[in-house]
């Protein structure tokens, strides 16, 4: 049984009732409080049940489509014998399509570049780091998907596709590779990475439109028949993705590398703690240089994605520093991080240092921030006020006060992230000073 967001079965007299041709084709509010008039409720009930449309449905039902709403209903983890749907999820599933569009017209331009044609998937080896990991992890996918299918669990098959597509491929493998495919391809070594990059992101994508197809025939179909004119001359490709078999784990064994996707942990903690330090600094633009200050392992583990490092945390530069250098081999020596520095811990044996002199004014930032500070704190009093009084009044309603609550919160984390910021401002200022 289909219930509402709360759990509650759906009833014409509460309202809540959500028509799956809505959901694909869009209805506005007066649309459903005219389907309400239209049915043998009573009076009584007719108010109830608009009241509760205005609510849920404030602006009506976006369109979202035949494959966004059976992907929604195959991503819930049946609870006995109930789904709780919620249209915000169907919607979100609707972006995930458009994400799959984004994708294929960036995989098409890229594939269009070249005119040297794709490899087979036998014939496809991953080179470099990056390509290796993307392959590895596409393999644990389709092995994700072979078992949630065996055990009928499709919620897991759906969120490995979903993490694959948008944080695997898109997130990482995509902004990764754009950097390599703008060299020039002057030398014989460039021209071989595009051409290993192109290899991998063709075979990537085709494949993970066959393992969405159960999910969402039409938009993967569609996006496939787009993909074909690229496919190798030397693979036997069915006239439609309906036909073409579903992809097993033992065609990508030769794709699959364990220590890759271990040790790329390391490099998603270090890029997570280098953007979470821009972001406290509000250096969105600039590219400062970063020092990793670590074991010799984990030098190694760096030094292997380095290029992936530098790119995602969007820094000019990656100097790695062992504090032990009878133990670090002499090639991975750096100097020490600069005095003066803004310092993230990534586990108690990495740290991250980022020399924001090279590209912060500090000074300049630090009374940004103090500006953007002194607006925020009266809007917040005023706020913290009304919340007080709403509290005091019994005859607020309740979704007035929901609102109020989350304004309030929402201004408090704004102005709790500034004042962190200023915080690390300061201290380098103070740093400077005892420096010069």
């Amino acid at each position: 049984m289909v219930r509402d967001k709360h759990g509650r079965k759906m009833s014409k007299s509460l309202g809540n009732v959500i028509d799956p041709l809505d959901v694909i084709h869009g209805v506005s509010l007066e649309r459903l409080q005219e389907k309400v008039q239209e049915g043998n409720l009573e009076p009584r009930e007719h108010l109830v049940s608009m009241e509760a449309q205005r609510n849920d449905f404030p602006k009506g039902i976006p369109q979202c489509g035949t494959d966004a709403l059976r992907f929604a209903l195959c991503s819930h983890k049946m609870q006995g014998e109930d789904i709780s749907l919620s249209i915000s999820e169907v919607l979100s599933c609707r972006h995930f399509c458009n994400k799959m569009w984004q994708t294929l017209k960036f995989t098409l331009g890229v594939l269009g570049d070249s005119s040297t044609p794709i490899t087979t998937l036998e014939q496809t080896a991953a080179v470099g780091s990056m390509e290796r990991w993307v392959c590895s992890r596409l393999y644990s996918t389709v092995l994700q998907c072979e078992q949630g299918l065996e055990a009928s669990e499709l919620h897991t098959v759906t969120s490995a596709l979903h993490s694959f597509w948008v944080h695997s491929l898109c997130d990482v493998y995509m902004e990764c590779v754009k950097p390599v495919l703008a060299l020039p391809p002057d030398t014989e070594q460039s021209v071989g990475a595009q051409q290993g990059v192109r290899s991998v992101l063709f075979h990537c994508v085709s494949m993970s439109l066959a393992l969405l197809s159960p999910f969402m025939p039409f938009i993967t179909e569609e996006l496939w028949q787009r993909l074909q004119p690229f496919s190798p001359a030397a693979a036997a490709v069915p006239p439609t993705l309906c036909l073409q078999p579903y992809p097993r784990s033992s065609q990508l064994a030769h794709w699959h590398f364990p220590d890759e996707e271990r040790d790329f942990l390391l490099v998603q903690e270090v890029i997570r703690a280098a953007r979470s330090l821009r972001a406290q600094c509000g250096m969105t633009k600039v590219k400062p240089a970063m020092w990793a200050v670590c074991s010799p392992s984990q030098a190694q583990v760096l030094l292997h994605f380095g290029p992936a490092v530098w790119t995602l945390s969007r820094t000019s530069s990656l100097h790695i520093h062992c504090p032990d250098g009878a133990e670090c081999p002499p090639a991975l020596l750096s100097t020490p991080p600069p005095t003066g520095s803004l310092v993230a811990v990534v586990d108690h044996t990495c740290q991250l240092h980022l020399h924001i002199q090279s590209g912060v004014d500090v000074d300049k930032q630090v009374q940004q921030l103090s500006l953007r500070r002194d607006r925020l704190l009266p809007k917040l009093e005023q706020l913290l006020l009304r919340q007080q009084e709403q509290a005091s009044q019994s005859k607020v309603p309740a979704h007035i006060r929901e609102q109020t609550d989350s304004k309030t919160s929402a201004l408090q984390q704004e102005v709790n992230t500034i004042e962190e910021q200023l915080k690390l401002l300061q201290e380098t200022q103070t740093q400077n000073n005892r420096i010069y």
